[in-house]
């Protein structure tokens, strides 16, 4: 259950983003990244526990952004084509409205852009360093705010555009501050262990 990473550049393969479009259409069954240095990051399905705390965390975010309407909110599978070339799928996020107007992107593609929101939500498989190297990518490509959610040691880091890193400890709530003015994301069942 932890993510394959094939080196792609040293085997002298590069894929363009055409080809990794491809590659990923054809394989729709795994869940497939690439990072900017070109290596291809095969990330297997998660547990049903983390399948659940990721589906309370879209569907909160969602239920904000459909009352907002400023922006739209994306899930893991969406893939967003960061400006310095790799290829990302966060747990989720949101993106407004009007830079996807601006863009016009082809609705069947990956997205072009940074998101301006994004979230990582740590499954038990999951390398937590590789999840902060992942962060601090979206922040230099443009993202304004990030949550990388630790299930597993009750923390939240939270990234913001120009700011240093801050690490909450059990938080139960998380405010979208000026990015997502008015969405609080209530954290039971996604930070905490959902019981059956």
């Amino acid at each position: 259950m932890i993510p394959l990473v094939l080196e792609m550049e040293s085997a002298d393969i590069h894929l363009s983003d055409e080809q990794f479009y491809r590659l990923c259409q054809v394989n729709r069954e795994l869940r497939l990244e690439r990072t900017a240095a070109g290596k291809l990051i095969i990330m297997p399905p998660t547990g049903w526990e983390t399948g659940n705390r990721n589906s309370r965390l879209n569907q909160r975010l969602g239920n904000w952004a459909d009352k907002d309407g400023r922006g739209l909110v994306f899930d893991s599978s969406t893939g967003f084509i960061l400006p310095n070339g790799a290829i990302r799928s966060p747990d989720a996020a949101w993106v407004k409205r009007e830079r996807l107007e601006s863009l016009r992107p082809d609705p069947n593609r990956f997205l072009p852009l940074c998101p301006d929101f994004a979230v990582e939500l740590r499954s038990a498989t999951d390398d937590f360093s590789t999840m902060q190297t992942k962060m601090q990518d979206y922040l230099e490509n443009g993202m304004q705010l990030g949550w990388l959610l630790n299930p597993y040691d009750q923390q939240v880091e939270i990234y913001r555009s120009g700011q240093p890193i801050e690490v909450l400890n059990s938080p139960t709530e998380l405010s979208g501050g000026t990015v997502l003015p008015g969405f609080v994301l209530q954290l039971d069942g996604i930070l905490s262990s959902f019981k059956v």
